[in-house]
């Protein structure tokens, strides 16, 4: 390793991959718009936060855990331009107020970063263990 090398770490870092909690807050913040199917979102994810990544596990990982939370359903559609019908996924009425404050946890995460978010909490925790 050399100094010329941290130096081009830090000026084109490696994509962040999303775990699952994130790929949730993603994916809704995602619905809460607009229906979509899996391979879209990672498409998205990839044009409009060039800095992370999806893998296809975690992705459907998210998804299923939606389903099963009855946040969001599939349906099948076959698209215009499209070979074979897509798994679309919406989100369920009674989930959409759930869905927006989890899409708002994705838009500041990306807006601030991890570590920006966690300081407001830690600086609560400390002044309520001062007093």
């Amino acid at each position: 390793m050399t100094f010329e090398e941290i130096y081009r770490f830090f000026q084109n870092p490696p994509p962040i991959h999303l775990n699952t909690e994130l790929a949730v807050c993603y994916v809704l913040s995602v619905l809460v718009n607009k229906d979509s199917y899996g391979t879209e979102l990672i498409r998205l994810l990839k044009k409009q936060y060039p800095q992370y990544r999806l893998s296809d596990t975690v992705l459907y990982s998210a998804l299923k855990f939606l389903e099963e939370e009855e946040m969001i359903t599939g349906y099948w559609k076959k698209l215009a331009r499209r070979g074979r019908p897509r798994r679309m996924y919406q989100i369920q009425y009674r989930g959409r107020s759930q869905a927006q404050e989890l899409a708002i946890l994705w838009q500041e995460y990306t807006r601030n970063g991890a570590v920006e978010l966690a300081t407001p909490t830690l600086n609560v925790r400390q002044t309520v263990s001062q007093s």
